[in-house]
């Protein structure tokens, strides 16, 4: 039987991602695709409100492809936030940092959004994600083995919910579980449909 997607044969999809996390996911929608990224400049502006971080940096991605894309190919970009109390965690440096990070996000409730672009030689369209999660309180025996094990310096506020952290913590989820591992799938899919 042939992918549902089997229209997009004729197009060459390109993922601007080394995550891991994310060409899995999308391997898991049947489509082929390859990995191209280009080096972007990933500074936010510092009066913007944290709900349009995910967009503005998923967008900025896509721009540094401005003149590149051939006729037949749609280039996927793709920037997740995790906003906590009006602010923004993005990925920790040190262990120390991760910590404060799991920390603030313990016995509390924050949101995950993210920001999908989908690009070709003429157009350009992006679309967004939310997922509000909730964490129960976090022991910091438990939150130091997390880092110590899982080292989670690639991920946005220092967790991912596939792995042991999620397993244990999360209680309570709103949303997209997909969002949260950085690829609204049901959205990417949905767009993909559309593009062919």
């Amino acid at each position: 039987m042939e992918p549902f997607l089997n229209k997009l044969k004729d197009k060459k999809i390109i993922l601007a991602s080394n995550s891991p996390r994310r060409q899995e996911l999308l391997k898991g929608l049947e489509v082929e695709f390859e990995i191209r990224t280009n080096s972007v400049d990933e500074r936010v502006p510092d009066d913007m409100k944290p709900e349009f971080v995910a967009a503005y940096l998923s967008k900025l991605k896509a721009d540094s492809f401005a003149d590149e894309l051939k006729e037949n190919e749609i280039l996927i970009t793709s920037d997740t936030v995790v906003i906590e109390n009006g602010h923004v965690l993005g990925k920790p440096k040190t262990e120390d940092e991760a910590f404060d990070m799991l920390k603030s996000l313990s016995g509390a409730t924050h949101s995950v959004m993210t920001a999908v672009t989908f690009k070709d030689y003429k157009r350009q369209l992006t679309v967004e994600d939310e997922t509000k999660v909730t964490f129960r309180f976090l022991e910091e025996d438990e939150i130091w083995h997390y880092i110590k094990t899982y080292q989670p310096f690639d991920k946005a506020g220092a967790y991912g919910i596939q792995e042991w952290i999620g397993y244990v913590g999360v209680t309570k989820m709103e949303g997209s579980y997909f969002n949260v591992m950085g690829f609204p799938l049901h959205l990417i899919y949905e767009q993909l449909k559309k593009w062919q």
